[in-house]
């Protein structure tokens, strides 16, 4: 486990304008990176145990953050 965040231009390294002119013209992927922040957000405050939870639930949230990096991706991939 790590306590650093896993912010998108980490995980998507050189893609910072790719993201942002996305993010401008579509909505749904506007949409996406704003939940991917929220959840990722979630997980690093369970990660620090800023905001402690059970397992369960800190796992369901690092699974939806891994679907929401990887429909990012799919979305980054296809321009």
């Amino acid at each position: 486990m790590t306590h650093t965040p896993h912010e998108l231009t980490e995980e998507f390294p050189g893609a910072a304008e790719s993201i942002a002119a996305l993010k401008a013209r579509d909505a749904h992927f506007a949409r996406l990176v704003d939940d991917y922040h929220e959840v990722n957000r979630a997980v690093h405050r369970a990660e620090t145990r800023v905001e402690p939870m059970d397992d369960a639930t800190e796992e369901a949230l690092r699974r939806r953050r891994l679907a929401l990096k990887d429909e990012i991706a799919r979305a980054l991939a296809a321009g």
